[in-house]
């Protein structure tokens, strides 16, 4: 079973940025598609991004897109998400997940394993 551990996370003011990581356990890290997705109060888990096993690709959500980098580094075991710009609707818990299913995308229910989640806080 992998475990998923993301870190980085904090309260940042309006048009700052966070970078946002993800550490992976177990050898097979880069076999898997990797996600982003967040979960604001009172509101469904929402895809934010996500990368191919090898780092090409990258999708995003419209709402983040030209704010938000998703990246990997295979030999690190580590998935990243450079949040810029940030606004107060960018408000969540983020958390990071991993899919074995060939062309997952923005679909929760394709990813098998997630971290625990990290507080994003933005203030006005």
């Amino acid at each position: 079973q992998v475990q998923l551990v993301e870190s980085g996370g904090g309260l940042v003011q309006a048009g700052g940025s966070l970078r946002l990581s993800c550490a992976a356990s177990g050898p097979t890290f880069s076999l898997h598609i990797m996600g982003w997705f967040r979960q604001a109060p009172g509101k469904e888990r929402e895809f934010v991004a996500r990368i191919r096993c090898n780092g090409g690709n990258p999708h995003y959500a419209d709402s983040v897109n030209g704010r938000f980098t998703i990246s990997r580094d295979n030999a690190k075991n580590t998935v990243y998400l450079q949040m810029n710009s940030l606004k107060p609707e960018d408000r969540a818990v983020y958390y990071c997940a991993y899919s074995g299913k060939v062309g997952a995308v923005g679909r929760a229910k394709d990813y098998d394993n997630w971290g625990h989640g990290n507080q994003v806080t933005v203030s006005s």
